[in-house]
């Protein structure tokens, strides 16, 4: 049986000095942990690995656990397979990703068993600034870099419901793709 090739987003590690893992550290804890072809993307929590477990929270569960020991934190994961990266990169909103020398782009990633239409509930823009779109498995959030001070993005993080999220801006989130692209080969 062929492994799946997954990504897993990390929420919370190398930031404002709290949590700190190298990536290095991070790829050796998911080849100790039984996986392969393991391959980490900058250092914002980003590992990309295959296997042949098939069922997402028995993975979650097992990358949590092993990752909260290892590294003495409570870690929180979002488990997202090649496929559902893929669906979610071409379901994003027409136009997203085009204009980055005037906006700047987001997807929400959401950890089940959260969905985007409650993720929106929580999710507030400032007219003129920002757009919120709720695809089919993620949040698509773009803001005026001219105005970016007033964007409401901000806001979602100190709302319960973030700690069932992490954000990576849309270049990390294509290039993600692309890295699984070149797992494959």
């Amino acid at each position: 049986m062929k492994n799946t090739q997954y990504l897993v987003l990390l929420r919370g590690i190398n930031v404002g000095g709290k949590n700190i893992i190298k990536m290095v550290d991070l790829k050796s804890s998911f080849e100790a942990m039984g996986f392969s072809n393991v391959l980490t993307y900058i250092q914002s929590g980003n590992v990309l690995f295959e296997s042949d477990e098939k069922d997402k929270a028995i993975l979650t569960t097992k990358i949590e656990k092993g990752l909260s020991k290892r590294f003495d934190f409570l870690a929180r994961v979002m488990v997202v397979s090649h496929k559902e990266l893929e669906a979610i990169v071409r379901a994003a909103p027409d136009g997203f990703g085009k204009d980055d020398k005037e906006f700047r782009y987001d997807v929400i990633f959401l950890k089940e068993p959260l969905i985007p239409k409650e993720a929106m509930k929580s999710v507030s823009t400032r007219e003129g600034v920002d757009t919120a779109h709720a695809g089919k498995q993620a949040l698509y959030f773009s803001r005026l870099i001219s105005r970016a001070a007033q964007s409401h993005l901000t806001k979602i993080i100190g709302t319960p419901v973030y700690q069932n999220m992490t954000i990576r801006n849309w270049n990390t989130t294509t290039k993600l793709l692309e890295l699984f692209s070149k797992m494959s080969s």
